[in-house]
């Protein structure tokens, strides 16, 4: 007789058929122990694939301005969104500086100032209307433009001001 390897061991050969009967005992833990492997695994995926969080914009006040955009845009440009709670147009930009500040992380910092709150920035860059974007490059804003856009015209307006 000769010896069944180890991984076959579940396995044996009828002695007067062709056909395979298994070990009723040590299948089901085989496949279980698989199942839980495997799940262990994907559930790692998981976790890995959560890690990655996407880049938001960043809400500014008064007290950060200085910090988060004017010293900020020494190195990197940066989009400030001026916009109010109740601003119909702002709630319709409001997607687009989460896609921006997604599709330009690491060439671009995106932030967003309520003017309601810090109204000093309405006076500061003349704003006369909701939203107002401008782009902030070595401390200085660039392209201010009141109104809201569509994404290819916000894509535009961006690179448009990132190259300058």
């Amino acid at each position: 007789m000769s010896s069944t390897p180890a991984f076959l061991a579940p396995l044996t050969l009828a002695p007067r058929s062709a056909a395979f009967r298994t070990n009723a005992i040590a299948r089901p833990a085989l496949v279980g122990r698989h199942r839980r492997a495997r799940n262990a695994v994907l559930h790692q995926q998981r976790l890995t694939i959560r890690a990655a969080e996407p880049a938001v914009p960043v809400e500014v006040i008064d007290e950060t301005f200085e910090n988060e955009v004017l010293k900020t845009s020494e190195t990197l440009p940066v989009l400030v969104d001026f916009y109010a709670e109740w601003c119909g147009p702002c709630k319709l930009v409001a997607p687009l500086m989460d896609w921006a500040a997604a599709e330009f992380d690491g060439q671009l910092k995106v932030v967003k100032i309520d003017t309601e709150k810090n109204e000093r920035f309405v006076n500061d860059y003349t704003i006369r209307g909701l939203p107002t974007f401008a782009v902030f490059k070595n401390g200085t804003a660039y392209g201010l433009r009141e109104g809201a856009m569509g994404k290819a015209e916000l894509e535009r307006y961006i690179t448009e001001y990132m190259a300058a």
